[in-house]
């Protein structure tokens, strides 16, 4: 249960991290700061269940594409998030692409070192306490 909600945070953090990375960095990315929760929870939420979602269609219908299942999962995500008003928006064609790719790379490295530090962390003191 405690991996569960460590995954969780480690999820939505990185999805933070990675909107507002892509705000900062990406000319025409904007994040309101009042739509800013909205937009985090609407994109983690949408990100979960299209990454799977996506990658079974993609597993079935073209093979070749799995390698791209994160950034199309990302792209749908965004353009889910940037749907509710007051929070994400998001302009023009170059902009939508560099986006994407700044948050799936934020979101990727995130998803990938995070577990590896803190669940190794815990695992670490667990067995420090049962010896």
């Amino acid at each position: 249960m405690i991996r569960l909600l460590i995954r969780t945070g480690i999820f939505i953090g990185t999805a933070a991290v990675g909107l507002l990375a892509a705000a900062a960095v990406v000319d025409g990315v904007q994040l309101s700061l009042s739509g800013f929760l909205v937009a985090v929870g609407v994109f983690a939420l949408a990100q979960s269940i299209l990454g799977p979602f996506i990658f079974n269609i993609a597993r079935q219908y073209a093979p070749a594409m799995l390698g791209g299942i994160g950034l199309v999962s990302t792209f749908v995500a965004l353009l889910i998030a940037s749907l509710f008003p007051d929070g994400l928006r998001i302009s023009g064609v170059f902009t939508w692409v560099l986006a994407t790719l700044v948050v799936w790379i934020v979101t990727a490295f995130g998803g990938w070192l995070l577990p590896l530090v803190l669940l190794k962390n815990r695992a670490g003191s667990r067995d420090s306490v049962a010896s």
